[in-house]
């Protein structure tokens, strides 16, 4: 059995090399010369590529169309590492063309330049020294992107609106605080602050700022006023925009940026509002001046009253209703007699429709029946001019 494996083993090697050494020598020709025909293909595929792009935008100069880092930035209107919350162009302004603009809430101008005026006055008295404020932009932005564009350090607020039941941001950058600082504690004017890097703020800083911010938000309290009462509570100092996040990266707000100016020194205070803080009163912010009213004419008011007073009307007097089966219903013939539950004084309902105007009793007046009413007409809830009047001179002539 050892013999015959080995003598197996012997005829399947002999077998392999008879293969290999039989092997056609036209055909090892093609296989090279079909490797050399491949690579040949692939140079003419990368020379007509290059051709292509040299035609496509050379020229003359026959150059390559291979755009730089700054025409795709142009192109999508916004630069990775620098996003800019001031003006977009190309793709991004396409993108944030379906964003609310602030330009559709003509009120919000109003009552930012009332805040403008309100803080002139309240820092001056904070300070005790020459303050100027201006309303430097308003702007629509996405929350993401103004996340991502705030200079750091800075103090970030996130304030809360009581009866709008939703939150607001407040951003103080680092060169007014060391301004308000230097100003409070009594440092010499004329003399820019200096920026100092590294460290967190203190707690004596930190306080500085919030009671800024109080006074900030305590002026728009009094700039919201007339549109609508609203109390703005600070919720929390941040340094770390990731921890002040009140809405989605994605959604709409409203950013105003205030530059305050101390002499020679100052820096910017940014109030960002999401347009869900202020859903509730966007009917009113939509308003072209202040108390303008959407579709009602006093005029008209007063002549449909009038119209209506002089209108006619049916109404019914009804003496007795009860529910009876239909089965008995449909049992009656003629020469039948319905008992009334009701006695002969009973009062009478005077109806219009399916509202109850009044009682009386019935009588006559010659050959007509009569109803002498003994309750008063129920009184309307509408408040319109005319019956207001009516009720002036009523009393007007009781009192004479």
């Amino acid at each position: 059995m050892a013999g015959n494996d080995q003598v197996d083993q012997d005829a399947i090697a002999a077998q392999w090399e008879a293969s290999l050494d039989s092997e056609d020598p036209t055909e090892a020709a093609e296989a090279a010369a079909a490797n050399e025909l491949s690579g040949t293909m692939a140079l003419q595929w990368a020379a007509m590529v290059e051709d292509g792009g040299r035609e496509f935008g050379g020229g003359k100069n026959g150059g390559e169309r291979v755009l730089s880092q700054e025409e795709i930035d142009n192109l999508l209107g916004f630069n990775v590492t620098d996003v800019n919350v001031d003006d977009n162009s190309g793709i991004r302004a396409i993108i944030d063309s379906a964003m609310v603009s602030y330009e559709r809430l003509p009120m919000l101008e109003i009552v930012f330049d009332r805040l403008v005026r309100l803080m002139t006055t309240s820092l001056r008295n904070f300070t005790s020294d020459n303050v100027e404020v201006s309303l430097d932009r308003i702007t629509s932005v996405r929350f993401g992107d103004y996340m991502n564009s705030i200079p750091l350090p800075a103090v970030l607020s996130v304030f809360k609106a009581e009866e709008w039941d939703n939150f607001g941001l407040a951003t103080v950058d680092s060169s007014l605080i060391y301004s308000m600082i230097d100003v409070l504690l009594g440092g010499r004017r004329g003399q820019t602050s200096l920026r100092i890097e590294g460290r967190p703020y203190t707690t004596i800083e930190t306080n500085l700022v919030k009671r800024l911010v109080e006074v900030v938000l305590s002026d728009a309290e009094q700039a919201f006023r007339p549109l609508s009462p609203v109390t703005f509570t600070i919720d929390r100092l941040e340094t770390n925009p990731r921890f002040a996040a009140i809405s989605r990266p994605a959604n709409a707000a409203i950013l105003v940026r205030l530059h305050i100016d101390m002499e020679d020194r100052g820096g910017n205070v940014e109030l960002l509002l999401p347009y869900a803080t202020i859903e509730p009163i966007r009917s009113v912010l939509l308003q072209m001046f202040m108390g303008e009213k959407f579709g009602r004419d006093p005029i008209w008011e007063g002549h449909f009253a009038t119209e209506m007073a002089q209108a006619e009307i049916s109404v019914d007097a009804v003496l007795y209703e009860a529910d009876i089966p239909l089965k008995q219903l449909m049992l009656l013939k003629v020469g039948d007699t319905l008992p009334l539950e009701m006695r002969a004084d009973a009062l009478v309902a005077v109806r219009c429709g399916n509202v109850t105007l009044t009682e009386g009793r019935m009588g006559r007046v010659g050959d007509r029946v009569a109803i002498r009413v003994t309750k008063q007409l129920r009184k309307p809830n509408t408040t319109l001019a005319m019956f207001e009047k009516a009720d002036e001179q009523t009393k007007m002539m009781e009192a004479q």
